[in-house]
């Protein structure tokens, strides 16, 4: 590897897989499938193919407050797609996501079904599927759907940058570090002064705006993912999103869709694979463990 300071890009960019860091059996610069492996189909119109990161856990928050807000139609199967072992690169889940990244769903309820892939799309078309946490007037819908698409801009600067070369990226560069740093910073005081008058994002109601900025920033300030980060970047000192993190938290459908597809963590957090409501009373190590 060589030094930052003496390094010049070449004419031509070559792969190189010795760089890649932590998640450098994963990432690779072509697309498409590297193996034939169906995926399994449950006895609901929902099937979600996922992990509990950030965007996996959008879709299982979704989904479990569609269940509480008593939207039946909204039962789903969530199967473990392990990304550490190249699962998204089978052939089945490439056949719903072409870009081959968690969370996929298939919607089975209709005479054909409809694949979605892409974390905000899926809060999208579950939220005006069920008529749920979307505003119908046009203002606040609007609002809403700018938070929306502010997360899907500003989460990869937050996990892509900040998170890969503070985190994992196999030698610390400066200049990287203090590049996303300062604007993963920038992102939480526009949190912090949009929070500062409104409950939630979209206002006074709670939206998929919230399920999907939540995940990653709330994440952040509890310091879940990335180590020290919430230290590193003084997150405490942005009470109104320590206010709002905090209230999403204490949510029971966030609490619930925290742990379905987890698979890292104490035990008591995981719900590795979920097919039934009754199966976070009935947790047991089979249900833990993932299915062949």
């Amino acid at each position: 590897m060589t030094d930052t300071a003496d390094y010049a890009p070449p004419k031509v960019w070559t792969w190189n897989k010795e760089n890649g860091g932590q998640f450098a059996s994963i990432n690779r610069p072509t697309a498409g499938a590297t193996h034939d492996k169906e995926l399994p189909v449950g006895k609901h119109p929902l099937q979600l193919y996922s992990l509990a990161t950030p965007n996996g856990v959008k879709v299982t928050v979704m989904l479990e407050e569609l269940l509480a807000a008593g939207h039946t139609g909204a039962e789903y199967d969530a199967w473990l797609i392990r990304i550490t072992e190249g699962d998204q690169f089978g052939s089945g889940f490439v056949d719903i996501n072409p870009n081959s990244k968690i969370p996929a769903l298939m919607d089975r309820s209709g005479p054909a079904p409809i694949r979605v892939f892409e974390s905000g799309s899926i809060l999208l078309y579950l939220a005006e599927k069920f008529a749920a946490f979307l505003p119908t007037d046009r203002a606040k819908r609007a609002e809403a759907l700018s938070w929306l698409f502010w997360q899907m801009g500003a989460g990869p600067f937050l996990g892509g940058g900040f998170g890969h070369f503070y985190a994992y990226a196999p030698i610390k560069i400066e200049y990287a570090i203090d590049r996303f740093a300062m604007e993963v910073k920038r992102q939480f005081d526009v949190l912090d002064r949009r929070l500062a008058d409104n409950e939630y994002l979209a206002g006074d109601s709670y939206t998929i705006a919230d399920m999907a900025v939540w995940p990653w920033y709330g994440a952040v300030a509890r310091g879940l993912v990335y180590g020290d980060a919430a230290e590193f970047l003084s997150v405490a000192d942005y009470s109104n999103v320590i206010r709002w993190t905090d209230q999403i938290a204490e949510r029971p459908a966030v609490k619930r869709g925290r742990m379905v597809n987890c698979a890292m963590g104490d035990l008591a957090s995981q719900l590795r694979e979920r097919h039934d409501a009754s199966d976070f009373d009935t947790r047991t190590q089979d249900k833990l463990e993932p299915s062949d």
